[in-house]
């Protein structure tokens, strides 16, 4: 199955919903931060969510940054993403493994941590950025994003994610939704969304034991509206890193800075924190970046 998101507006009510399948993705993202997998499941949610906010974005250049700062093990937690929904993220502490919480799932909430925020950064290629920040409800992501919206966006929002991790700590199964509440909405509406949700149940069952794919997510949370799929496109773990974006972040540094690196080291290896690209530079490409930064 593969990964992708798919938006659906229903033709009978206004509620627009959007759905996303990334195994591959969040598999990705594990094998880059060799992530355990209570680590796999809240980074793999990140991305899932970030990759359908930024879908929902318009014009070239934008972007969505979402970042969980909990009292948990993890840190904090963050995903970027484009307007194509392409998405990299990273988790502070990879390597955090508790025990499962008593249902047999994998503790999320504990990990992320149930006191702290979730910061939503959209740059609009715009002066300055639109910026977000609620307090955390449980650290298990989707409500978390749920609350978002509902404070800061004023938009009643049902939302799923979920990350299934096999035995050998790979990604098995990763999907999630967005189900949007627009202006004229009525109670019919809230209570029929509401119902399909549950008959949904979670997501990950949903595509582990049925194999849906995210139309078919959508399809079962809204049955009974008149639905129409609107969009549908490939969505990938994609890091827009390049040497020309590492050599301009070097010469941000200061002359000073670099000077001592120079002086210090001799040469400078910059790892990326969304990938696994790692980039050098010799002293005498340090020392060009040096002179860059006093003409400046």
């Amino acid at each position: 199955m593969a990964d992708e998101i798919v938006r659906i507006l229903c033709k009978d009510a206004p509620v627009k919903a959007m759905a996303i399948t990334g195994r591959d993705l969040v598999e990705r993202a594990r094998e880059i931060h060799k992530t355990l997998p209570v680590a796999t499941a809240a980074l793999g949610r990140t991305l899932m969510a970030a990759s359908m906010l930024g879908d929902q974005l318009k014009g070239d250049g934008s972007s969505v940054t979402l970042r969980f700062k909990g009292d948990g093990p993890l840190g904090s937690v963050t995903a970027v993403a484009d307007t194509d929904g392409s998405v990299r993220g990273y988790v502070q502490t990879p390597a955090v493994d508790l025990p499962l919480r008593p249902d047999g799932k994998l503790d999320v909430g504990g990990a992320v941590g149930r006191t702290g925020t979730l910061t939503v950064i959209k740059d609009l290629d715009l002066r300055d950025p639109y910026v977000g920040t609620v307090p955390l409800v449980s650290g298990e992501i989707a409500q978390d994003l749920t609350q978002y919206f509902a404070v800061s966006e004023q938009i009643p929002t049902a939302c799923g994610l979920g990350v299934l991790v096999d035995r050998d700590q790979s990604v098995l199964r990763a999907g999630g939704y967005l189900i949007q509440l627009l202006p004229g909405a009525t109670e019919e509406d809230i209570t029929q969304v509401e119902q399909g949700v549950r008959t949904l149940g979670q997501v990950t069952a949903a595509l582990m034991e049925e194999g849906m794919d995210a139309e078919g997510l959508l399809r079962r949370a809204l049955a009974g509206f008149e639905l129409e799929v609107v969009d549908r496109h490939r969505v990938e773990y994609r890091c827009s890193c390049s040497r020309e974006r590492v050599e301009r972040a070097l010469i941000s540094m200061g002359a000073a800075e670099l000077r001592d690196m120079i002086a210090e080291q001799g040469q400078a290896e910059v790892a990326c924190q969304f990938c696994d690209k790692v980039y050098h530079f010799t002293e005498q490409e340090l020392t060009a970046l040096l002179e860059k930064s006093q003409q400046h």
